[in-house]
């Protein structure tokens, strides 16, 4: 939805009804993970993607099919059949989404949750994908989730309860996936799942965008800010020269700061303006900011991500004055430098690919192996405890 949301709620604010189309899971190899969405217009305008072109067309029809019949629907793609390439994922991998129509009427607490997004709040939308045809957990029923409130129903307050707790788990940690439940709100595991009466959710969270904490104001880190931009990430430059650190310098970071590196971060960090999804790059080369700065991120259990710049001779003097400075061996582990995968980078912007290569690994548990010296899938499963879904032809 986010990915969409600025093409589609202007259709919504002219009390137009569109199709939405939405990954709820995904098995094996996938172009796209939950949460990846595709919008359809009355006037037939499609927005955003839910495989890169695999299913598209069979996935149009049935945004189409929701739009003008009001009916939701959950449909499955995989390799099934002879014409699996018309209608199915040639990588090979399961999709299950869910097509719904939206409209001011369908979906009324869409404003609140556009609210939130601007707002940088943190929101889930939690759905019925498969349920009942009314009453208690009916298809396409919804309950939109803050971590201090919620609106809208699932059709029971006990089931409202139920899952509303699980959703604000959740949210805690930004996760997007399925969860199973009975109509009273007890979850479901294995078996249990195919009993008469379950019903499945998917819970989608928005939580404001990760961190990226660009550390230096060199022509280094222009580049970082602009890639870290385009991968998602807020970014902020830092800098304690502000004959460096200056907004038109950095048109791509969402904020300049100009402090002793160290300093904001601490304080950012005391703040809980940090996590887990936080990304720190030290481009400083020298010693009086990045080894204080190194110091406290080396010392921050939440970080995703710490790298610093330089070369080989600087990094085993950087180590050396970091053991002075009183870090441990398993927080020095936690330093990935001379940051970046070994890409034969020369310029800026070549040095954040290869930077931002070796964070999108760190991420996702990547090799940073050509992918023709790999084996098994491309594309890992969002829930591998999940089974795979039957396949099915479109339509």
């Amino acid at each position: 939805m986010r990915d969409v949301l600025d093409k589609v709620y202007p259709w919504y604010q002219a009390g137009e009804s569109f199709g939405l189309a939405t990954v709820v899971s995904t098995f094996r190899s996938a172009p796209r993970r939950p949460g990846a969405a595709m919008a359809v217009s009355a006037s037939g305008t499609v927005v955003g993607s839910v495989s890169g072109g695999c299913v598209e067309g069979a996935v149009y029809e049935e945004a189409e099919a929701a739009r003008t019949t009001g009916r939701p629907v959950l449909r499955t793609y995989g390799v099934s059949d002879d014409d699996a390439f018309e209608v199915g994922l040639t990588c090979g991998g399961t999709i299950q989404i869910f097509v719904e129509p939206v409209s001011r009427r369908t979906f009324p607490e869409l404003p609140d949750v556009v609210a939130s997004l601007s707002a940088g709040e943190p929101v889930a939308v939690a759905t019925v994908v498969t349920g009942a045809d009314d009453g208690a957990g009916a298809l396409g029923s919804r309950l939109v989730v803050w971590p201090d409130r919620s609106s809208d129903t699932l059709g029971s307050a006990a089931l409202d309860r139920a899952v509303g707790l699980d959703v604000r788990g959740l949210l805690d940690h930004g996760t997007t996936m399925l969860r199973h439940y009975d109509t009273v709100g007890r979850c479901l595991d294995g078996a249990e799942r195919a009993e008469p009466g379950g019903l499945t959710v998917f819970v989608e969270s928005f939580v404001p965008r990760p961190r990226l904490l660009v550390f230096g104001a060199i022509d280094f880190a222009a580049a970082v800010a602009e890639l870290g931009s385009f991968l998602g990430y807020r970014v902020t430059v830092c800098d304690a020269r502000p004959v460096f650190a200056t907004a038109s310098r950095f048109p791509h970071a969402d904020e300049v700061v100009v402090r002793w590196p160290h300093e904001y971060l601490a304080e950012e960090a005391g703040a809980g303006r940090v996590d887990d999804r936080t990304v720190v790059a030290v481009l400083t080369h020298d010693h009086k900011f990045d080894v204080p700065l190194l110091t406290t991120a080396l010392r921050l259990p939440q970080l995703a991500y710490v790298g610093a710049l330089g070369s080989r001779r600087t990094h085993r003097e950087r180590l050396a004055r970091l053991r002075e400075a009183g870090l441990e061996e398993r927080e020095l582990a936690r330093l990935s430098a001379p940051a970046g995968l070994d890409l034969g980078a020369r310029t800026p912007q070549e040095t954040a690919v290869s930077i931002a290569a070796e964070i999108i690994a760190a991420r996702w548990g990547g090799t940073g192996r050509p992918l023709t010296r790999t084996d098994g899938p491309i594309h890992t499963a969002t829930a591998p405890d999940e089974r795979p879904p039957a396949p099915v032809e479109a339509g």
